[in-house]
Formats: structure tokens, C-alpha cells, sequence
């Protein structure tokens, strides 16, 4: 089948009918490792974020160099594997581990500018049944539909989000709360870790709300204290953490232009439809681990079991891999790597339409 044909025959992705079996194997056979394990969760969590202060820290040290340099990726990566612990937040229990969230806030969230709330009752969305891949779906954009230039620009945006977070968290949301209207701007349009330009969040309630307040006053107050830091003492060190935020931000962005074939329309799709919209990239792929840590490289399973621990996603892999051999619905949902991907899209998007 040429490239063309590809891209219609996904472009009817709506079309598809439901797997049953693989949806009841999915649940059937994880039942026993569905549980969120604090032991594996707590020690991943703060090592990540202590080996990426850490190494943040001695990057400042340093200076410049190739240590530095060397420094500097280590403290990317391991505080993006930290960040990413926002994903598992949105669907894990609110009993499950307690006390996992605010500590996650505090070392991780407010620090890094980007508190749990930026995803927390967004992401949910992303995963609702009439949502996903439609206009109402806040993490979801038909790039392999889009122009060439569409992807370069996906990523520029990335390199840009630390400034933003800084002037977000210092700037506008102080001003909102004497501005009613920039507050319900900074909400509905820059609250939310979201790719469709046209979602609009709602107002907070009840308890969500509380939560909010909170977790804005913490981010405001750390960069309003970074700023007056940097004024008394040199902009050296913001700088250089911003270069290492600015490096997670640009990996998450390719982690995310893989983590689907963005092929979907804008018509409501069967949950096996969006299974095999989304991507698995299981082993033997070795640099997965890096760039789609937290089992995120489990992500069309994700979709499967929306609620299954990341630490339990490569088990549930192995035993589905071992249910349904190939040709299988299931397997149409795993790829060999990111360079792969990207290359898929971005060949998507030069076909004439």
C-alpha cells in the first residue's frame, strides 16, 4: 500500500469497529498488577529529582566545558523523568499514595513552574470516549493532516515554554488577581499543559478549586523569588536552568508528536480506533526508556487502561503480546522507534490533499 492510501484509509479511522476481545484481554488478564506500587513509585520520583537538582547544581558550578554540557543533559533528562510523574498523577486514585502529590508539587511542580492542577482535570479529556481526536480533545491536533511547516514550528513553541511558565507564574497571574479579566484569560487559554489552540478551560470548583489557589500562590511566589534572586545576584544560573527546562520541554514535544499518528479528522472514534491512532514503542527499542520515560512509551496501552501504573504497563505488554500474535489488532499499535514516527508524519504532511 502506497503512502496515499495510508493516509485515507486512516483518515475513515472513525470507522473502525471495536475489538471486544482485545478490550476484555486488556482488562482480564492486568487484574492482578492494576495496583499503584508506593515502593517503586516514591524512590523513582524523588531520585529523578534529586540526581537533576544535583546535576543542575553542578552544570551552574562548572560553568561551561563539556562537564558542564554533560551536566546540563543528565539534569534534563532525569528532571523530565521527575516532571513526568504529572501524567501518572491525573489517573492514579486519589487514596493510592498518599501524600505523593503534594510532595510531587512541592519538588517537582512548583519548581519547575508547571503544578499538577496544569494537568490534572485536562488530561482526563484527552482520554474521554466523544473526546478524543475531536475538536473538544485538548491534546490532540491533525499534524500528519497539516502543512510541512506544521512540525518544525511544533517544536520551536517547545524552546519558548520556559520564558512563558516564568512570565505566567510571576507576572500574569499576580496581575489577574486584581485584573478579572486577565484571571479568566490566564485560566481558559495559559492554564493547562494543552496543544489545540481552540480549547478553552473551564473555571475551577469545589475542592479543585482550594487545590488551585494553592498551587498558584506556591508557583507565583517561587518565581517572583527566582526573578528577585537573579536581579541581586546575576542572571547566570536562571539562565542555565532554563536552557535545561527549555531541552525537557523540546523532548517531551518530540515525545508527544510520536505519541500519536494524528490522522483523526475531528469524528468521534471507537476506543480500538484510538488505540491504533496512538503508539506503543515497546523493547527491543533501547533509547525509549529516555525519551518516553514513566511508561510513556506504552502510550497506545495507555489508552487501553487508562488507570494501570506505568510501572505495570511493560508487564501488560507481555502479556498481551503473548494473547494475540501477529496480525493481531493489538499489535498494530507498536513501532520500532521514534525516527520512524517522525518520518511517518512528515511525509504525511507533504502529500497533496
Amino acid at each position: 500500500m502506497n503512502e496515499t492510501m495510508t493516509v485515507q484509509a486512516a483518515a475513515k479511522s472513525s470507522a473502525i469497529p471495536d475489538d471486544m476481545a482485545m478490550l476484555r484481554a486488556a482488562v482480564e488478564l492486568t487484574r492482578d498488577i492494576a495496583e499503584a506500587r508506593p515502593g517503586i513509585y516514591w524512590p523513582d520520583m524523588l531520585g529523578s529529582a534529586a540526581v537533576g537538582y544535583a546535576a543542575l547544581a553542578g552544570a551552574i558550578i562548572v560553568g561551561n566545558g563539556w562537564i558542564a554540557l554533560a551536566l546540563g543533559v543528565l539534569s534534563a533528562l532525569t528532571l523530565y523523568r521527575a516532571l513526568l510523574f504529572i501524567h501518572e498523577l491525573t489517573h492514579i486514585h486519589k487514596d493510592a499514595l498518599p501524600g505523593f502529590r503534594l510532595a510531587w508539587n512541592l519538588l517537582v511542580g512548583i519548581p519547575m513552574l508547571t503544578p499538577s492542577f496544569m494537568y490534572e482535570g485536562v488530561h482526563t479529556l484527552h482520554h474521554a470516549r466523544t473526546r478524543y481526536g475531536t475538536a473538544e480533545d485538548p491534546e490532540y491536533l491533525p499534524l500528519a493532516l497539516m502543512k510541512p511547516w506544521s512540525l518544525p514550528a511544533f517544536l520551536v513553541v517547545a524552546v519558548l515554554l520556559p520564558p512563558a511558565l516564568l512570565v505566567r507564574c510571576a507576572l500574569l497571574v499576580p496581575l489577574g488577581a486584581i485584573i478579572p479579566p486577565l484571571r479568566k484569560l490566564v485560566w481558559e487559554r495559559f492554564s493547562s499543559l494543552s496543544i489545540n489552540p481552540d480549547f478553552r478551560r473551564r473555571p475551577p470548583e469545589g475542592p479543585f478549586a482550594r487545590m488551585v489557589f494553592w498551587q498558584e500562590l506556591g508557583a507565583s511566589l517561587w518565581a517572583v523569588a527566582i526573578l528577585v534572586a537573579s536581579w541581586h545576584w546575576g542572571w547566570r544560573p536562571l539562565l542555565m536552568a532554563m536552557a535545561v527546562i527549555a531541552l525537557t520541554a523540546v523532548l517531551n514535544q518530540l515525545r508527544t508528536l510520536v505519541a500519536h499518528l494524528w490522522q483523526n479528522e475531528g469524528e468521534a472514534m471507537t476506543v480500538t480506533a484510538q488505540y491504533l491512532d496512538s503508539v506503543n514503542v515497546p523493547p527491543p527499542a533501547m533509547l525509549a526508556p529516555l525519551w518516553a520515560p514513566v511508561g510513556l512509551r506504552y502510550h497506545a496501552l495507555h489508552h487501553l487502561l487508562p488507570s494501570m501504573p506505568y510501572h505495570s504497563l511493560g508487564e501488560a505488554h507481555r502479556r498481551l503480546s503473548a494473547q494475540f500474535g501477529n496480525g493481531a489488532t493489538y499489535q498494530g499499535a507498536n513501532y520500532p522507534g521514534m525516527a520512524m514516527l517522525v518520518g511517518r508524519i512528515a511525509r504525511s504532511t507533504m502529500l497533496p490533499r
